[in-house]
């Protein structure tokens, strides 16, 4: 037995009965089963709603990127499907959309769309935070260029929100390494014109480090510290000896932990930036509307 399977092919070939199905399976889908106990994983639920669809249909979206590899794609997350069903089960998101042959691919049997094409259904269809860290992560796991992607869009110029997507595919970094440093770009960029670099290369001709991302010119660096840096005791050390030797390179490196606020660590960047003499260039903020007078 598969570990998610067709309940009423199951039950026809003789591989279950009822009894069995009802008590030590579980319903993923409507028809489509995997065994009680079973944790469900992207990929799994991925295969399910393949399986719903009779292999017809083409995953895409969050459930694509992590069938290439994308990383921080939760379970909770629904499985979208290109597909014409007006009518999906929870769980499964079916749009009905056009796609082109080139634009599919085969992994383990299912069919999902490119990596090209997955990254511009995520520019699309996600507010641009939560799209560029997707994109980053799809990035981070694959060669994905952004300029193929808008060329890409290019053949859908009436697509919803296709305007929307060139704004998050140009924010593309795959050298965010987690959600949260793709967060703490994106701060900067919103705030400063100044480019920010990611996974900066830090040497003195002997040995070499890495930055999470930051400013080279002024030698200003950010590194996102999660839980597992103190947690685990390997890490710990290693990032005592890295920091040092970042630090005596010339560079001042910020530590962020997620308790710190947006308005903390911009300060501290400003504050920073100032000991260098470096005057960033604020991004212009968008006028407000003046309301008619009555």
């Amino acid at each position: 037995m598969r570990r998610v399977f067709v309940g009423s092919e199951a039950l026809a070939a003789g591989a279950l009965t009822r009894s069995a199905l009802r008590w030590n399976y579980r319903r993923i889908f409507p028809d489509i089963y995997a065994p009680a106990n079973a944790e469900m994983s992207v990929p799994d639920l991925a295969l399910a709603a393949s399986m719903w669809t009779g292999g017809r249909g083409i995953i895409a979206g969050a459930a694509a990127s992590a069938l290439h590899g994308a990383r921080w794609v939760p379970t909770s997350v629904p499985i979208e499907i290109i597909w014409r069903n007006g009518r999906p089960p929870p769980g499964i998101v079916v749009r009905n959309e056009r796609i082109d042959d080139n634009e599919i691919c085969d992994i383990g049997g299912l069919l999902v769309t490119t990596p090209e094409r997955t990254a511009l259904d995520l520019a699309r269809h996600l507010p641009r935070n939560q799209a560029v860290a997707r994109l980053d992560a799809l990035a981070n796991a694959v060669d994905l260029k952004s300029v193929n992607v808008l060329a890409l869009a290019g053949r859908y110029p009436a697509a919803r929100n296709i305007r929307r997507a060139a704004t998050a595919l140009n924010l593309m970094d795959g050298g965010a390494a987690s959600p949260r440093e793709t967060w703490l770009r994106l701060l900067l960029v919103d705030e400063w014109l100044d480019p920010v670099s990611t996974q900066i290369v830090v040497t003195d001709g002997r040995r070499t480090a890495h930055v999470d991302l930051g400013y080279d010119e002024p030698m200003i660096g950010l590194e996102y510290e999660g839980a597992h840096h103190s947690e685990d005791r390997g890490t710990y050390v290693y990032d005592i000896g890295r920091g040092e030797f970042v630090e005596r390179q010339g560079w001042i490196v910020l530590k962020v932990v997620k308790e710190h606020s947006a308005e903390f660590i911009k300060s501290r960047v400003r504050e920073a930036l100032a000991r260098r003499g470096y005057a960033p260039r604020l991004r212009p903020r968008p006028r407000k509307r003046r309301r008619a007078r009555p």
